[in-house]
């Protein structure tokens, strides 16, 4: 069965010519509402979430759109084209995608339990291969490393988690499955190594390592700087006037902030020790940016007192 393309601008429900911006507030709208810790059908908001997810990953980077919208529907003929003619034929354990990686010789890498699709990991995967060695020099000739990409969720990267990956060489039969460690404050571009797990040496050569890149899966509310964590906090317009208390959530639970009288939309709070781990066993900061949660509908009362108020400022 041939890898499947996927339209990205449907899974996100925006046009093709949609802004940045556009691209932005849809993701955030189908995240909130399929996010897996708030939808009543768990099983199902997952693998949603995981669509909506990778679509945002590739519609969300100007680079990756660009090349999607360069070979659309027709990008079996071009740069993302599949380069081993390998079948998916079959399932493999742990869910998620299975890419073709060469591996050297013809010979393809196909993965699974990434989190992301085939055809994301066709068009998109990283791919390194062939022996290390150049040319057709004598002797034994180490086999090249592979690497791919392996979605991983905030929640993940701060409390560390165990993942199957399975993954076959095209020119085998036999699925090999790992479990993979997934540490404590692991960060975008970070890479877990399968030492041995690689392209195959030639004449007697070790095999490469197998490396696993680390892609942090888009979330609703954080945004990820290093090991910082960036998230709105709306609060109504007579609170950033008055001042007073709002609740928030973090990683590891709920807290409390005290809004100063006058605060102006923007303002950041910091929350210490509230992002993600670091190496040293300390945590980075978690900021709430201070937005103004302004009314759609105003009962007659209301809307008596907002013009009231506004007749007093002027």
């Amino acid at each position: 069965m041939a890898v499947q393309y996927r339209d990205y601008y449907q899974t996100l429900g925006v046009a093709k010519t949609a802004s940045q911006d556009e691209i932005k507030s849809a993701f955030r709208k189908l995240a909130r509402k399929f996010h897996p810790d708030t939808a009543s059908d768990k099983k199902t908001a997952e693998e949603k979430f995981k669509e909506i997810n990778e679509a945002y990953e590739v519609l969300g980077d100007p680079e990756k759109r660009r090349k999607y919208d360069e070979f659309g529907a027709n990008w079996e003929h071009g740069a993302g084209a599949p380069r081993g003619g390998w079948s998916q034929a079959g399932g493999f354990p742990g869910g998620g995608g299975r890419g073709g990686f060469d591996g050297g010789e013809g010979v393809d890498f196909e993965f699974g339990g990434t989190g992301f699709s085939d055809f994301f990991e066709q068009m998109f995967g990283a791919r390194r291969g062939g022996f290390r060695s150049g040319g057709f020099e004598p002797g034994p000739q180490r086999g090249g490393d592979i690497e791919a990409d392996i979605l991983v969720t905030i929640e993940e990267a701060f409390h560390g988690s165990t993942r199957q990956i399975s993954f076959r060489r095209s020119d085998s039969s036999q699925t090999q499955t790992y479990t993979v460690k997934i540490p404590k404050g692991v960060r975008e571009g970070q890479r877990i190594r399968l030492a041995g797990q690689g392209g195959a040496g030639a004449a007697g050569g070790a095999a490469g390592d197998l490396y696993l890149r680390i892609k942090l899966q888009k979330h609703p509310e954080y945004e990820v700087e290093g090991s910082d964590l960036y998230r709105e906090l709306a609060v109504p317009a007579w609170k950033c006037v008055l001042g007073g208390e709002a609740e928030i959530s973090t990683l590891s639970g709920r807290g409390k902030l005290r809004i100063p009288p006058g605060s102006q939309p923007g303002r950041k709070f910091r929350l210490t020790g509230k992002g993600l781990p670091k190496s040293d066993g300390t945590f980075g900061d978690l900021y709430a940016v201070l937005t103004v949660d302004l009314p759609v509908h105003l009962s007659a009362q209301e809307k008596t007192l907002w013009e009231q108020l506004s007749q007093l400022e002027n």
